[in-house]
C-alpha cells in the first residue's frame, strides 16, 4: 500500500507540474514579444525623409535666375595670376538673366553637415549692363552646385561655381579707358545661398553671386584686359521637368 500511494502521488505531481511549466514558458514568450513592440513601433513611427522625393539621381529641372550685381571688387583670384588686388576705377552694374537646366547627378549622401547631392548646371547667360561703357553680354556656362540637404528640411543651403565663354560689345578698342579689350570673353562665377522647396516639383533660391568677365589677356598688348568683377544678390525659380521619381 505505501508503494502504491507513492506511485499515485508521483503521477499526480507530474500531471500538475507540466501545465505550470508550459504556462511559465508562454508567459516568458509573451513578455519578450511585448518588450519588442515599443522598439518596432518607434522604428515604424520615424517619419521618412521627404527630401528623397526632391533630390534623386537623373532628376532634371528648369531654372530661371535673375539679380543685380552692383558691388565692384578686385579680381578675387588675383594672387594666382600675379595681381595686386588693385581696384578698377571704372564701375559696372550687371543684371544677369540665367535660364538653366539642372541635372541631379546622384541621390542624397554624405556625412552630417556635408549630407546632400550635386547637380550639373548648363546656363545660357544673358546680361544687361546698365552701368558701364558696354551694353550687353551673352555667354554659355557650365557649373556644379552642391545642395546641403538635412533630413526633412525644406531649406537647403548650397554652394556653386560656374564658368564659360561668350561675347560682349567691347568698348576698349573704341577709346574707352578701362573698358573691355575685345568682344570674346570668359566668365567665372561663384555663389552661395539657400534653396527652399515648396514641393517635389517647385522650389526657389535666394543667394549672392560673384561674377567675373574678362578675355584672359588675349587682347594684350594691343588693348588692356581690365575685366569686370561684381557681386550682388540673385534669386531663382526651379521647376522639375518630366514625371516624378517612381
Amino acid at each position: 500500500m505505501p508503494k502504491q500511494n507513492l506511485l499515485v502521488f508521483a503521477l499526480l505531481l507530474a500531471f500538475l507540474t507540466q501545465p505550470a511549466i508550459s504556462m511559465a514558458e508562454d508567459l516568458k514568450a509573451l513578455s519578450s514579444e511585448e518588450a519588442s513592440l515599443p522598439v518596432e513601433a518607434s522604428l515604424s513611427a520615424q517619419p521618412a525623409d521627404f527630401n528623397r522625393d526632391i533630390y534623386y539621381t537623373n532628376k532634371l529641372e528648369f531654372s530661371l535666375e535673375t539679380g543685380a550685381l552692383p558691388i565692384n571688387t578686385p579680381f578675387v583670384f588675383d594672387c594666382f595670376v600675379g595681381g595686386d588686388y588693385s581696384h578698377n576705377p571704372l564701375h559696372y552694374t550687371l543684371v544677369p538673366i540665367f535660364p538653366s537646366l539642372r541635372w541631379h547627378m546622384g541621390r542624397i549622401a554624405g556625412p552630417w553637415i556635408l549630407r546632400g547631392n550635386t547637380d550639373l548646371t548648363a546656363t545660357l547667360s544673358l546680361t544687361a549692363i546698365p552701368r558701364g561703357p558696354e551694353k550687353a553680354y551673352g555667354a554659355f556656362d557650365l557649373g556644379i552646385r552642391r545642395n546641403f540637404v538635412h533630413r526633412n528640411w525644406r531649406a537647403a543651403p548650397y554652394f556653386e561655381a560656374r564658368g564659360g565663354a561668350g561675347f560682349i560689345d567691347a568698348q576698349g578698342p573704341h577709346g574707352n579707358k578701362y573698358a573691355q579689350g575685345q568682344d570674346f570673353t570668359f566668365t567665372l562665377m561663384v555663389g552661395t545661398g539657400v534653396r527652399y522647396n515648396f514641393s517635389p516639383r517647385y522650389s526657389m533660391s535666394v543667394g549672392a553671386t560673384y561674377m567675373h568677365v574678362s578675355n584672359a589677356y588675349l587682347s594684350e598688348p594691343k588693348y588692356d584686359d581690365n575685366g569686370i568683377n561684381v557681386v550682388g544678390p540673385i534669386v531663382g525659380l526651379n521647376m522639375r521637368l518630366g514625371k516624378p521619381k517612381e
